[in-house]
């Protein structure tokens, strides 16, 4: 082997020294740049390395390395500088992408997702112009910015409205007996007709008689009246008895001043009696009856010595029987009414005593077989008071109405909440200025008390719708539906019609009328459970726009208190105090702002 030494080898042309058999190194060759064919070079990809003329260019430079065309590694790649793209449309990883120094996205960009949510992490402390509590929903009719809504069954959003009224209309006045009538009514729910009794002057007796009548609209229509007993009958108490469909009428034969009963069957427009029962041999005025719900009847009377008493009658067929007397109050008792409990099943008795100041007092009657036996006793008005009318509820609630003596005569009313054998009652609430001669009825689709009273300065048949909410109850305008005084007001509720019928006494030659009542009342299409929140900005019908929903705050308020609590009105508008339904509205941060709850 023969070694040369030089420092350069150059060609005698001065250019690059040929070695058409190649040249062998061992070493480090240092060149400033390659250029040829690539399929000698072992251990490299030579059309990954090729530059558009089908060679492979590697220069130096003072920055690097530079590689033209498409280099493609199958290894990892390390870097220990900077990587600079200049012009990169995508950039796609399978894994995390960390940038140390932030993303900037160019104006006029967004992020978002190709599918699925995009979620951030941090406190969210920096950014800006993302609004959370705030949906976008299609309006319902045109919305205004700051509007109460509630979401419809087809998903829209709409504002909340109320319609209708909370006083009663009055139709025609109808004469069903043209000579003294002394009225008094119920509903027969089988037949779907209203049934009036009274006692009628016949030139030598007041005889008992009977009327079907026919609500149709806003009038009622009678058939022939029929007498129940020809002899001299006077006050007349009449209920229905839901379990065996039949009416029943007690009333007192004043010839002997005893205590009758009798069975009446409708019958198309037309009234049909079974046999006479006695309930009670000695005194019995002041009658008061009402049926249960499980067949029998409950006639409360003053009795021998003057004393509160009831009975209970059942009826069999057309008959009815009675079980013993039983005395529940053992003082003077001269004003009675009664009404049944229905959740409670429970009788309740109202008295006037007459040995305390003629206070106002109650009991509760419970039933057991064909007897009845009552808790302890109950006042619900202290002083003198009388005229008493009573009706149950489906609620749990008993009402009586009745003229406040010792408080000028006012039309009062209360509440009662019976539990076990005792009642409770609310505070006394007054509806009119000087009323008399009360009836009361319940119109239980509308969870509704009517009062029909004489109403005085001037004397007029009036009437006047109530609301009861917990142990108190509240009332409307009344409506007048006779022009002069009216006794012996007596009203009944005609489920089949959702009316009332009330039948009176009025006029000089005091005959018999009667008249319809529509219990109107407010509807609202806010519920406990489609309120979604408050309209942040104004919506036209049709058009999508932003309702600010649970935890958003809505900004579109005017005299708001701070850190108050707002309901939502059945109007729409917002209270500090719950509506019907009860729905909150949210918490105020200021007098403009709610945070929606």
């Amino acid at each position: 082997m023969s070694e040369v030494l030089v420092d350069n080898i150059t060609s005698r042309s001065g250019g690059a020294v040929g070695a058409p058999s190649g040249v062998v190194v061992t070493g480090v060759i240092t060149a400033t740049s390659f250029v040829g064919s690539a399929s000698g070079l072992s251990g490299i990809d030579a059309t990954s390395l090729k530059d558009s003329g089908g060679n492979v260019k590697v220069q130096g430079n003072t920055s690097g390395i530079v590689v033209t065309g498409v280099s493609t590694f199958t290894d990892n790649v390390s870097v220990g500088g900077v990587v600079t793209y200049e012009d990169v449309t995508n950039v796609d990883s399978v894994g995390i992408i960390t940038a140390r120094n932030g993303i900037k996205v160019g104006a006029g960009q967004s992020i978002s997702a190709v599918s699925g949510i995009v979620t951030y992490y941090g406190d969210g402390s920096n950014l800006t112009g993302v609004e959370s509590g705030a949906i976008n929903f299609v309006a319902s009719g045109t919305i205004p910015n700051g509007a109460a809504v509630v979401i419809n069954t087809d998903g829209t959003v709409g504002i909340i409205t109320q319609t209708g009224s909370p006083n009663p209309s009055i139709g025609s006045v109808v004469t069903f007996n043209a000579t003294n009538s002394a009225p008094t009514s119920a509903y027969d729910a089988s037949s779907g007709k209203v049934v009036i009794a009274w006692s009628e002057w016949n030139g030598s007796a007041y005889s008992g008689k009977a009327i079907v009548g026919t609500v149709s609209g806003t009038s009622i229509s009678f058939g022939s009246a029929v007498t129940f007993n020809s002899g001299q009958s006077s006050y007349q108490s009449l209920t229905y008895d839901s379990a065996n469909s039949k009416v029943v009428i007690c009333y007192t034969d004043s010839n002997q001043f005893t205590g009758r009963a009798i069975v009446g069957t409708v019958s198309g427009t037309s009234i049909s009696f079974g046999s006479e029962a006695t309930f009670n041999n000695g005194q019995s005025t002041r009658l008061e009856s009402v049926s249960t719900a499980n067949g029998k009847v409950v006639v409360v009377y003053t009795g021998s010595s003057d004393y509160g008493t009831a009975r209970v009658g059942t009826i069999s067929g057309t008959s009815i029987s009675f079980g013993s007397a039983v005395v529940f109050n053992s003082r003077l008792s001269y004003e009675f009414a009664c009404a049944y409990d229905s959740t409670n099943d429970k009788v309740v008795v109202f008295y006037q005593d007459q040995n305390n100041s003629s206070s106002g007092r109650a009991k509760v009657g419970t039933i057991s077989g064909t007897s009845i036996s009552f808790g302890s006793e109950a006042i619900f008005i202290s002083n003198s008071s009388n005229w008493y009318s009573a009706t149950g509820t489906t609620n749990g609630k008993v009402v009586v109405a009745f003229e406040h003596s010792a408080s000028s005569n006012d039309g009062t009313a209360v509440v009662g909440t019976i539990s076990g054998t005792s009642i409770t009652f609310g505070t006394p609430v007054v509806f009119n200025t000087s009323a008399s001669h009360t009836g009361m009825t319940y119109d239980s689709a509308k969870d509704k008390v009517i009062i029909a009273f004489e109403g005085n300065s001037p004397s007029k048949g009036q009437a006047i719708v109530g609301t009861i909410s917990g142990t108190s109850i509240s009332f409307g305008n009344k409506v007048e539906y006779y022009s002069t005084g009216t006794y012996y007001n007596s009203p009944v509720y005609d489920s089949a019609n959702g009316k009332v019928a009330i039948a009176f006494r009025a006029g000089a030659s005091d005959y018999g009328y009667a008249v319809v009542l529509s219990t109107n009342s407010i509807e609202t299409n806010l519920t406990t459970e489609n309120y979604i929140g408050i309209a942040a900005e104004a919506i036209s019908n049709g058009a999508t726009g932003k309702i600010n929903v649970v935890t958003g705050t809505n900004t579109g308020q005017t005299g708001l208190t701070t850190a108050q609590k707002y309901f939502v009105q059945p109007t729409g508008t917002l209270a500090t105090s719950a509506g019907t339904p009860s729905v909150v509205a949210g918490t105020a941060i200021s007098d403009t702002k709610i945070v929606v709850r």
